[in-house]
C-alpha cells in the first residue's frame, strides 16, 4: 500500500497563519504592509505620502511620528487642534473636510523609516482609488519619494501638486514655509478655512 502522505504534500502549519508584517516590528528584510486609504465620497484633495514610518506602522496611524508636521499643519490650516483628538476623530474631520490620505506604496522592504531605505516597493492602485472618488479634484504628493509617482498620477487627468514633506527628515524647510505651501494647496481646492 502506498504511503498517502507522499501524495498529499506537506501538512499546513498548525495555528494561525502569520500575516504580513504591518506593525513596524518586521525583522530586517521582511516585507511591510502599508495602511488603508482614508477617503470618502466627499474627498476633493488626495494627499499621498510614500510609505508609513515605523512609528506609523506600530500605531497603525498615518503620520504618527511625534515630530512629523502633518497633523500640526492641518491643525493650523483648519484652526483646530487635531492632535488633541483621538485618531478616529481626526480621520472623521479629514473626511468631512474633503481630504483623503494614502501612500504611493502598498508594500515594501525597509530598515528604519527613511524613504531612501525603501526597496522592492509595490505601488498602490492609485487609478483604481481615484475612480471611486467622484469629487476628486487634485492629488498632492507629500515629499520627494511620493512625487516619484507623479508619472502615474499625472495620467489621471487631475492637477498634481508636489508639497514639501512634513517628515522631520525635511529640516531644510521651516514649519512656516511648509504651512504656507500646504495652506495654498488646500485653499486652491476648497478645503481650507476662509
Amino acid at each position: 500500500m502506498a504511503d498517502k502522505t507522499a501524495i498529499r504534500g506537506p501538512r499546513p502549519p498548525r495555528g494561525p497563519v502569520p500575516a504580513p508584517a504591518a506593525a513596524g516590528t518586521a525583522k530586517p528584510g521582511e516585507a511591510l504592509q502599508g495602511l488603508a486609504p482614508v477617503v470618502s465620497p466627499a474627498t476633493r484633495l488626495l494627499v499621498l505620502g510614500s510609505f508609513p514610518s515605523v512609528a506609523s506602522l506600530q500605531a497603525q496611524q498615518y503620520y504618527a511620528h511625534p515630530r512629523n508636521q502633518f497633523w500640526p499643519i492641518l491643525s493650523a490650516i483648519w484652526g483646530l487642534d487635531l492632535r488633541a483628538l483621538p485618531y478616529a476623530q481626526r480621520l472623521d474631520v479629514v473626511r468631512q473636510r474633503g481630504l483623503g490620505i494614502w501612500d504611493v506604496y502598498a508594500r515594501c522592504r525597509r530598515n528604519g523609516s527613511l524613504d531612501s531605505a525603501i526597496t522592492e516597493a509595490v505601488p498602490n492602485d492609485l487609478p483604481g482609488l481615484a475612480a471611486t472618488l467622484p469629487r476628486l479634484a487634485a492629488i498632492a504628493h507629500n515629499g520627494g519619494e511620493s512625487a516619484r509617482a507623479m508619472r502615474v498620477t499625472r495620467t489621471l487627468g487631475l492637477p498634481v501638486l508636489r508639497l514639501p514633506s512634513t517628515s522631520p527628515a525635511n529640516a531644510s524647510w521651516s514649519f512656516e514655509r511648509k504651512l504656507a505651501a500646504w495652506r495654498a494647496a488646500f485653499a486652491e481646492h476648497g478645503i481650507a478655512d476662509a
